[in-house]
């Protein structure tokens, strides 16, 4: 892999994160040396994948190779959505303003809020009892 023509960027979700790396290509993608098709089983997993390249309409000029860790699937593949975005505006800044306005190239900084003591969960309290 030369530096030239590879793009590299991270893309982040809860506790995913995803490195992507692009390359011109025939619109093959791996993910965690799987294919895209084997890694997630459901069909939407797979669309938010694909949107950011559908969008731009480069799916068949991109081979891409992801590593993604952390979260769950779904996580995940807004992680690597996430991902392709920021390469894409890597390779050409004029896709900037479409994936934008798609919220594609916003990171989701929503997580899950933490446990507080005293209570069941983050906000979930045990139950009151009067007598």
């Amino acid at each position: 892999m030369s530096t030239s023509t590879t793009f590299y960027a991270t893309g982040k979700r809860k506790r995913s994160i995803a490195r992507v790396y692009m390359q011109p290509g025939k619109g093959v993608i791996t993910v965690n040396n799987r294919e895209l098709n084997d890694y997630f089983g459901r069909k939407t997993l797979r669309m938010i994948v694909h949107e950011p390249l559908e969008l731009t309409e480069n799916s068949n000029r991109y081979d891409i190779s992801v590593n993604v860790n952390g979260g769950g699937l779904s996580g995940q593949a807004y992680a690597i959505r996430h991902g392709i975005s920021r390469a894409l505006q890597g390779d050409n800044d004029e896709l900037r303003p479409v994936l934008k306005k798609a919220g594609l190239l916003t990171r989701d900084a929503r997580k899950k809020e933490r446990k507080k003591y005293g209570l069941a969960g983050a906000r979930k309290a045990y139950q009151f009892s009067k007598r």
